[in-house]
């Protein structure tokens, strides 16, 4: 297992991984994570943008030479109203087997964030999504916010479920 820096190659794996995992949260959220036309191919030079962007850290994790995760952090700025003591390592993004494979990212990611001036990581992630909830809490993230949603354009309101990952 390697888990390094994400280069251009590595692109259409990561968008791969990206998809199939929305594709899973649809089955619970579907209007959330409703993928839209042309979702892969916009997704691919947003990745591609992020590899670019020095605020942005992309990293992946390799077994046997084949990329089977991936994370994306981003360094920021709290909101004016909050001080943390430093800049916020934001992960809204990544697809990891729990265990080595996710901590090897998060533990990557979070040497980045802090030799990058940050004090915190806030990690995103579907709310059903169990097996990442409990490799989060592995890994010593507790809950801070939810992001609850409501359909609005006559659909029917999916109740989330938990789901094996």
């Amino acid at each position: 297992m390697e888990t390094r820096l994400a280069g251009p190659e590595d692109v259409a794996r990561i968008v791969t991984l990206a998809a199939e995992k929305r594709l899973l949260h649809s089955t619970y959220q579907p209007q959330f994570w409703n993928p839209s036309e042309g979702a892969e191919v916009l997704q691919d030079g947003w990745f591609r943008f992020l590899l670019t962007d020095p605020s942005h850290q992309v990293l992946v994790t390799e077994v046997d030479s084949e990329v089977v995760g991936f994370i994306v952090g981003r360094l920021m700025d709290a909101p004016p109203v909050y001080d943390p003591g430093g800049k916020t390592c934001m992960v809204d993004d990544f697809v990891a087997e729990p265990g080595p494979l996710f901590s090897g990212l998060l533990e990557a990611m979070s040497e980045w964030a802090l030799g990058n001036g940050a004090s915190q990581l806030v990690v995103v992630t579907a709310a059903a999504d169990s097996t990442k909830r409990a490799a989060l809490l592995d890994a010593q993230l507790s809950p801070a916010s939810e992001w609850w949603v409501k359909t609005l354009a006559g659909q029917p309101l999916v109740e989330p479920q938990s789901t094996p990952t």
